[in-house]
């Protein structure tokens, strides 16, 4: 090692975390650090970037990216491995020599180190130890291997260490491979047709466990809170003027902002814990490997169709998610977002007018219709050119199935209702206030009258 890389021992320095989807990274930096992230925005942009700070030493966990995809995720990665000297490359001892191929370019003459993760999987190989040899050898760097899921003290010095001196990655020859592969088993999702109905069944178990459930919850509390909220709606209904009807009325903040914490927020709740159980556990990819193939005629892949059911807990994190979608697919998936997401208000609401029209069994008839409508709309609103067979849209391969862990479920669902509660619920307050305002001048009561003849159709008024 120079002076040049025993002189930077002490410096600050920001680590940028790069790997690709599903490699562990964001298990991998919360062990090591045993902090949480806070969100960062790459310079100049909304795309957000989990940082954790330890001591001198920052960590930008980048969303998992694929080299060669044009998706905004993967445009900012690189604009900040250029800003940025010190790489964390973390590949799958699994699948080492691929991961390498496709990212090891991107830390080519840059200090860091290498992790590769699910040393687990390779345990009683004969050749992975000297496999890891041999890669430290040719990429000129430590390397690290560990199990990120549970991650010891030793591996914890041995990353420290690593990080206090870290190397300079050498150009890796694509001829030059370590020869370690262990692939993950095929399992029933991969049988056709059988695998495919399966997956659909538990993408959208979440949503309908979580509108099922969250509604009986808020339904129990439905008139306690009702009747603790009437005497402070009697003060503000009688306050003049528009002020009255924005805070009380029928739609205003303090009559209609409980109860959409009451209705929305379980679901929110539910809905996110139990998308982390399937994204920690792995299963999320492989359901969206086998449904990929009946996507790619509606111009999506099957990593966009995750987005699409994120939407049914909140638009807002699944429109977010999005930019890690190929820009090609972007567009179609915002728009099955939009057209075919019933969110965390939306869906309740629309059953609770299901009830009341006493057409309860409409419920599953009404998701069948989404799905459908939005697979309609998007065969033609999609350029034909992104729905040719010629068009392949990136896709992570199978991955391992594992049991997911408390702590790997609350960091991935904290995401989501963070998002609710940043993002979406000033939405839902202006949607209050228009309301309010609409009923106050009138022109609620005028559209009212003018839709009744259709309204009446479904028993409503």
């Amino acid at each position: 090692m120079g002076r040049a890389e025993r002189s930077i021992e002490n410096i600050e320095k920001t680590y940028v975390v790069v790997g690709r989807e599903s490699v562990g990274k964001s298990q991998l930096i919360a062990s090591l650090t045993g902090k949480s992230a806070s969100s960062s925005n790459f310079r100049g942009t909304t795309v957000s970037v989990d940082k954790y700070t330890c001591g001198n030493t920052t960590f930008l966990d980048t969303p998992g990216i694929m080299r060669d995809s044009d998706s905004i995720t993967v445009r900012m990665t690189l604009r900040q491995l250029k800003e940025n000297g010190f790489v964390i490359l973390v590949v799958q001892a699994t699948n080492m020599d691929e991961d390498l191929e496709e990212l090891g370019p991107l830390a080519e003459s840059k200090l860091g180190i290498i992790i590769v993760t699910f040393r687990d999987k390779v345990d009683g190989i004969p050749n992975a130890e000297a496999a890891f040899e041999k890669l430290g050898a040719r990429a000129g760097v430590p390397v690290i291997p560990v199990n990120a899921r549970n991650l010891s003290a030793a591996d914890k010095s041995a990353i420290d260490g690593a990080l206090l001196s870290p190397g300079r990655f050498a150009r890796l020859s694509e001829n030059e491979r370590t020869g370690l592969e262990v692939p993950p088993e095929r399992g029933v999702f991969e049988i056709p047709v059988m695998g495919q109905v399966l997956s659909l069944f538990l993408l959208f178990l979440p949503a309908l466990l979580a509108v099922q459930n969250a509604n009986r919850v808020a339904d129990s509390f439905y008139g306690s809170l009702a009747s603790a909220l009437a005497p402070l709606l009697s003060i503000v209904n009688a306050l003049p003027g528009p002020l009255g009807a924005v805070l009380g009325g029928d739609y205003g903040l303090l009559a209609m902002s409980p109860f959409l914490f009451l209705y929305a927020v379980p679901t929110v709740i539910i809905f996110s814990v139990i998308l982390a159980i399937y994204k920690s556990s792995g299963l999320i990819d492989r359901l969206t490997v086998s449904l990929h193939p009946l996507l790619l005629p509606f111009g999506i892949s099957g990593r966009d169709l995750v987005r699409v059911i994120m939407g049914f807990g909140c638009n807002v994190p699944a429109v977010i998610n999005s930019r890690s979608c190929s820009s090609c697919s972007r567009g179609a998936c915002i728009s099955a977002i939009s057209f075919g997401s019933a969110c965390s208000y939306q869906l309740p609401a629309t059953l609770a007018v299901f009830s009341a029209a006493g057409m309860a069994y409409l419920t599953p008839w009404y998701l069948v219709l989404l799905a459908a409508t939005t697979l309609i709309y998007l065969r033609i609103t999609v350029p034909r050119e992104a729905r040719l067979k010629t068009n392949r849209l990136k896709l992570t391969g199978r991955v391992f199935l594992q049991w997911p862990q408390p702590k790997d479920i609350w960091r991935e669902s904290w995401y989501v209702i963070k998002q609710f509660f940043v993002m979406a619920l000033p939405i839902f307050f202006l949607i209050c206030i228009a309301a309010a305002l609409m009923q106050w001048s009138g022109l609620l009561g005028f559209l009212s009258e003018a839709l009744a003849p259709v309204m009446s159709l479904f028993h409503l008024p």
